[in-house]
């Protein structure tokens, strides 16, 4: 049953959100709250977690949020009703966008998406800062963000690939979590 409501919940995700990962942190944050799956907190982990590894962060949050509830199975499970949607609408677009391309109605439907997407752009911008500045502050976030501030005026640092600061933001993090 709990796969079941995984794939729904992540099948309703990915039919709604419009505009990529940061649109479906709304949506997320509803499921976080009406199954009680994970916490705000949780899901700006998961936003920074999500941001800073490889593939879309739609699917990134789906396969962490599977894989907590339900292992392996839940990790496809979840993905796998995310990315459902897109698959169905992208073969059926492509059937008619061709005949339809420079029709007056599709591109009043995709210019009618433009202001949806950036509402739920905006709603996930909100969430996150919300999350950012209104949290209590600790003593740790307060030396990162200094050590973060000194270490963006050293402009040798400034050469060095965005891998190495992912990865020592990822050994900062788990040192931080202990």
């Amino acid at each position: 049953m709990i796969l079941a409501r995984l794939f729904f919940e992540f099948f309703k995700v990915g039919l709604f959100s419009v505009g990529g990962g940061l649109a479906t942190i709304p949506f997320l944050q509803h499921i976080g709250t009406s199954t009680g799956w994970f916490t705000v907190a949780d899901l700006a982990n998961m936003i920074a977690v999500s941001e800073s590894t490889p593939g879309p962060m739609g699917v990134n949050m789906a396969s962490y949020v599977g894989f907590t509830i339900a292992g392996p199975v839940g990790c496809i499970i979840a993905t796998l009703g995310l990315i459902t949607p897109s698959v169905f609408i992208i073969l059926i677009i492509a059937q008619f966008l061709q005949k339809f391309r420079h029709s007056w109605g599709v591109e009043s439907v995709f210019y009618g998406l433009r202001p949806a997407s950036t509402a739920l752009i905006t709603a996930a911008l909100v969430t996150v800062a919300q999350l950012a500045l209104f949290s209590p502050l600790s003593w740790k976030s307060i030396i990162l963000a200094v050590a973060v501030f000194v270490c963006l005026r050293i402009k040798p640092l400034k050469k060095f690939h965005p891998a190495v600061f992912i990865g020592l933001s990822a050994i900062i993090g788990i040192v931080f979590s202990f």
